[in-house]
């Protein structure tokens, strides 16, 4: 029994609150660079991206044809094992996927697949298009290029690919990119196949299509040079814009994908994987850092109350759900779900530790329960929630029975038998991990900027070498003729923009979409000024793509056109912006026929001031406001429809001045 001492009242929420001032968490929106310094914040970027080819790497299926979840024209269902590395070693990662006793379905839809693509086939010879775009995107990372390419297998147990491992090859080591105060290091690009993309993961069933697997990418990993938030955003930008000023790479969603590795003074790497947003870096791997710290600060208190930690474990128990009123939380009483009491000793205080922004230490055992036991969610209550969904009733009957003493956590969670093993095992291994800190693991990110747990991190043991493909030897002559055809480096670029004073504002849009060779073209041939071309891109083509979903015949280049069209009919550019309104909505509609929509008729300018005397007189005998901008205004709104295009608004807003 509980002695009176342990029925003290422990309140979660004041731990919570507290354990969160102890490790000095600070909101990004208030942090520093003492801040991250304190911490010693460290991140790098594998920032993957796909090649715009015709046929994927090593199989002659067409590439970027993408198909729906349920459109397929069989499925093929694999169960994955792992295998010994090299060196006689499993990966951690391969091992923990084999635990989860999944069985991986996969979707194949003839069009995009092949039996390559499901490993009943040997690979056929290299992608050269992808290799040489490759090639082209590490001479402008400032990388130096291998002079000979070798295929290596990397394995990947999670059913993403239906070989169990993606064939990469390095294709440039030790190069560079430039951030706005910084050089940041890039340690290599590879040349690799795309994986399939998740239908669903439920239980122990996953599925993919195949649509996406094998389509060229690359994957540029810097070193871990980023000391705050900001800079990793920047960074994965920068080689974001870098890629896309080649023209050679895919857009759209999923085109691009980044894992941020993050760790701390005394902590170890963690991948937040398969970020899609680079606005999403920032929060994302401020909350990592601090969430690295508070684990550390678990790990010192836990070596404070636990000392014979080599003879620490769990305390299990089974029990009947209709005991413990279950029910609400979604475990009927006639459920065959098994129902275990755990007991964690000394770890009270822990549970409901701080770990990020909403979320405790308690999170991570259900999120593991969810991976590696594969028991859906809601899986587990515990002694340190919030909200005490069971009872403080039913918490003195679970201590009971587990013979609970001063100091211990509990925990009772459900799921199908056949899991109860791999749940307890989770359990207890998650425990002994946070005696030593930060355990090295995979999460997945969420826009909140909070993550959970995914998989164990991978190691060096899952690479080895691919005996189905000979190397590939590079020429001089090869490289020299990618040298050729390099665009201008992105921090070119930025300066260029600069020059011309082109808004900041419109700098992300113009360098994602490659925009600035057109700004170039437009100023050089039309003579129109880049800050204008700017402007009607980032602000109102923007703002137009924001509002209406983009036809396929529209492209960027159908802008430079319309203004080529401005120009041949010497009308005035502030037209433009009402012209690209239609033309963005009715892309095959001819120029001549959007000005009619507009009911443009070309007017002298003459003939549009000699009404202003007019409209100023007639505005003087009607004012109602002593403010002398709203006779301006009224003028102007009287005759802006027939000025735009005839003549520069700011033309007739000075001649209106004049006359008032």
């Amino acid at each position: 029994m509980l002695s009176d001492t342990m029925k003290q009242i422990f309140d979660p929420r004041r731990n919570h609150a507290e354990t969160q001032q102890k490790i000095g968490y600070v909101p990004r929106n208030k942090a520093t660079q003492a801040d991250y310094d304190r911490i010693g914040f460290m991140s790098g970027l594998e920032v993957h991206q796909q090649l715009k080819t015709k046929e994927k790497l090593f199989c002659h299926c067409p590439a970027g044809i993408f198909q729906k979840a349920d459109d397929y024209d069989a499925e093929l269902i694999r169960h994955m094992r792992p295998t010994l590395s090299e060196l006689g070693e499993y990966d951690g990662t391969a091992l923990m996927e084999f635990r989860t006793r999944k069985n991986i379905i996969y979707r194949i839809k003839n069009e995009t697949a092949c039996t390559y693509d499901v490993d009943d086939t040997p690979p056929f010879p290299l992608n050269r298009e992808a290799l040489s775009h490759a090639i082209d995107i590490s001479l402008l990372s400032k990388l130096k290029v291998v002079g000979e390419v070798h295929i290596t297998r990397k394995q990947y147990l999670d059913g993403s690919i239906p070989t169990g491992f993606q064939r990469t090859a390095i294709i440039g080591i030790e190069g560079e990119i430039q951030l706005k105060h910084k050089k940041v290091r890039l340690i290599q690009l590879s040349l690799e196949e795309d994986s399939c993309r998740e239908v669903s993961d439920i239980g122990h069933t996953r599925i993919y299509r195949t649509d996406r697997l094998g389509m060229p990418l690359i994957e540029t990993v810097t070193y871990p040079e980023f000391k705050n938030p900001d800079e990793v955003k920047e960074g994965a930008d920068y080689i974001r814009f870098l890629n896309r000023s080649t023209g050679k790479v895919r857009s759209g969603i999923g085109s691009t994908r980044a894992d941020v590795n993050v760790s701390c003074k005394g902590g170890t790497r963690v991948e937040i994987k398969g970020v899609a947003h680079n606005g999403w870096m920032p929060e994302l791997t401020h909350n990592e850092a601090y969430r690295q710290w508070a684990l550390l600060a678990i790990r010192d208190i836990l070596n404070k109350t636990i000392k014979d930690q080599a003879n620490w474990k769990i305390v299990s128990r089974e029990v009947k759900a209709k005991d413990f009123k279950l029910e609400n939380l979604g475990v009927p009483k006639s459920s065959t779900l098994k129902v275990y009491l755990v007991n964690l000793p000394q770890f009270q205080g822990i549970l409901s530790h701080f770990t990020q922004p909403g979320k405790m230490f308690a999170d991570d055992f259900s999120d593991r329960l969810k991976v590696i036991a594969c028991i859906e969610k809601p899986n587990m209550v515990h002694s340190e929630m919030f909200d005490d969904v069971v009872g403080e009733k039913a918490w003195v009957k679970v201590q009971s029975l587990l013979g609970s003493r001063e100091g211990d956590a509990q925990l009772i969670f459900w799921g199908p038998e056949d899991d109860i093993k791999t749940a307890l095992e989770s359990i207890e291994e998650r425990c002994k991990l946070a005696f030593t800190g930060v355990p090295n693991e995979t999460r997945k990110s969420f826009e909140d900027g909070t993550t959970i747990f995914e998989r164990v991190l991978p190691g060096a043991d899952r690479m080895y070498p691919d005996t189905d493909s000979a190397p590939i030897p590079l020429e001089d002559s090869e490289i020299d003729e990618s040298m050729k055809r390099l665009p201008k480096l992105v921090s070119e670029r930025i300066l260029q923009l600069m020059e011309w004073k082109v808004p900041e504002d419109t700098h992300t849009y113009l360098l994602k979409n490659n925009l600035v060779p057109l700004l170039e073209k437009a100023q050089v041939n039309l003579k129109i000024p880049a800050r204008f071309t700017a402007r009607l891109l980032a602000h109102h083509l923007k703002h137009l793509q924001g509002q209406y979903p983009m036809l396929p015949d529209f492209s960027f280049e159908k802008v430079y056109e319309l203004l080529e069209f401005i120009v041949y009919r010497k009308i005035d550019f502030a037209i433009a912006r009402h012209m690209l309104f239609h033309l963005y909505q009715h892309p095959k509609m001819d120029f001549e026929s959007v000005l009619i929509t507009l009911n443009f008729r070309e007017v002298p300018k003459a003939e549009i001031l000699a009404k202003v005397p007019f409209l100023v007189k007639k505005y003087q005998e009607t004012r109602t406001s002593h403010d002398d901008s709203a006779g301006l205004r009224w003028v102007m709104g009287n005759l802006s429809k027939l000025a735009t295009g005839n003549m520069s608004l700011s033309e007739l807003s000075k001649a209106i001045k004049l006359n008032t």
